[in-house]
């Protein structure tokens, strides 16, 4: 009956370990995609940083990935930035794959 317990444990560990992964990897693909999105913005420095940061918050909105794309997608708009929604939905999946590999090998 231990084994089956213990496989639990290991089981529920992975998950846990699996969902901190994701969500660490999400930030920080949202921070890139913040700072990448500064610099078509025309933002620098400080700016670009505090840019960044608001793109990370606007995760916390609601579940997905919706919610940033739809504050980068605005910003965009409002700033006459040439991005279309698949070239924005593109970058987001580079960087994520970007973002896991760095997260990997830190």
């Amino acid at each position: 009956m231990s084994n089956m317990k213990d496989r639990e444990n290991a089981f529920e560990n992975k998950f846990a370990h699996d969902e901190e992964l994701k969500f660490k990897a999400e930030a920080r693909r949202n921070k890139l995609l913040g700072l990448w999105a500064a610099e078509l913005l025309g933002k620098s420095g400080d700016d670009a940083e505090t840019y960044a940061k608001s793109v990370v918050m606007a995760d916390f909105e609601e579940a997905g990935d919706e919610d940033v794309f739809r504050k980068v997608r605005a910003d965009f708009d409002a700033a006459g930035v040439a991005q279309s929604d698949h070239q924005l939905r593109r970058r987001m999946d580079e960087l994520l794959v970007i973002a896991v590999e760095q997260i990997q090998n830190s």
